[in-house]
């Protein structure tokens, strides 16, 4: 015969499954809190540390690299406001304040110094050899005389990431931007190491392309207008690479080549964000978040000698047809294989 099945019997089951969810919950609960916990614990487990920062001026590619920078700490464990002081100084373009950001650096002793740019490397490489020194954003640092031919830095107190973008690709881009371009105009800051080189490599390699290079140097960036429009009639392209008075006045450049019709090609993304045709460089934000690693091995305490300089040449390729167009280019840029359209692809934005 079979026995009625009583009400307990019927609720149990569900009792016992409610019981086991929230042990669950629970367990899920305190996984969570000791996961947190733990990261909190190894931040804790970094010691306090002060990190200066500076470059030379303050433009949109230079502020990613910071960023960059910044939020690589932190997920490598140094994280502003909990155990780690950021001092940020812009020299806003002059050399003379670089030089006295270097003495306050100096006199302030922090843990290290991340020097974005060539001018400003050089400035606190002339002001520091014991405060741990990591310069970024350095397109030659052999002829900046941060390190020497062998990849060994100058002084022991240096390391650092450097952007030596090879030249050829850069001039390839030229023709697929402009194929008749014959003619290539370059505005330069004379008083920038790297525009130098990359102004005498240009005068090496171009000829072998058919091409040949009018500069122009700026000695400000004020100048950077009236330089472009003296090459009116004379170039067929304009090209700047990794200088920063030049970049900080990529508006008065753009203006008038959108006037004389003259294609700006450049090697950062932002640029042509701000009006260039293209650009053919490393991502800046990525920049950074390499530089952090670096940065991060001197604050878990190895010394600046024991770490190599490295070098960052993975290049992406920026467009903007809608630049393209306003500069007299005729060629469909969108063709172009691997390359980023900025007109429709927003800017990735730093998490910090």
């Amino acid at each position: 015969m079979n026995l009625p099945r009583n009400k307990f019997a019927q609720v149990m089951p569900a009792m016992i499954a409610v019981a086991l969810m929230g042990c669950n919950d629970s367990a899920k609960s305190t996984d969570t809190a000791e996961k947190s916990s733990n990261q909190a614990v190894k931040t804790q487990e970094k010691a306090n540390k002060k990190v200066a920062i500076s470059a030379i001026v303050e433009h949109p590619s230079l502020n990613d690299i910071r960023l960059g920078v910044i939020d690589g700490l932190a997920s490598l464990g140094y994280k502003t406001g909990e155990n780690l002081t950021i001092n940020f100084q812009s020299a806003q373009g002059s050399m003379a304040t670089a030089g006295q950001i270097a003495k306050q650096f100096v006199a302030d002793n922090p843990d290290a110094i991340v020097a974005i740019t060539t001018p400003t490397a050089q400035s606190l490489a002339a002001a520091t050899s014991s405060i741990p020194l990591v310069y970024t954003a350095v397109s030659d640092p052999v002829a900046a005389k941060l390190i020497d031919e062998n990849n060994q830095a100058k002084q022991a107190n240096i390391t650092g990431l450097s952007s030596q973008l090879p030249l050829e690709p850069q001039i390839e881009l030229f023709s697929k931007v402009k194929p008749e371009a014959k003619r290539i105009g370059f505005v330069y800051s004379p008083g920038e190491a790297n525009s130098v080189a990359i102004k005498n490599q240009l005068l090496e390699l171009l000829p072998k392309y058919g091409m040949t290079l009018v500069d122009v140097p700026a000695n400000r960036s004020s100048d950077v207008g009236d330089a472009t429009r003296s090459l009116a009639g004379k170039v067929d392209l304009l090209y700047t690479s990794l200088d920063n008075g030049v970049a900080s006045a990529m508006e008065s450049m753009v203006q008038v080549a959108n006037e004389l019709k003259i294609p700006v090609i450049t090697s950062d993304e932002f640029s042509v964000r701000r009006g260039a045709t293209a650009a053919l460089g490393v991502n800046d934000y990525d920049f950074g978040l390499a530089t952090a690693k670096l940065v991060a091995q001197v604050l878990d305490g190895k010394k600046a000698n024991e770490i190599s300089p490295a070098v960052m040449n993975e290049l992406t390729l920026f467009i903007s047809p809608k630049h393209a167009a306003a500069q007299g280019v005729t060629v469909d840029l969108t063709k172009l294989q691997d390359s980023i359209n900025v007109d429709t692809v927003p800017a990735r934005q730093a998490q910090n």
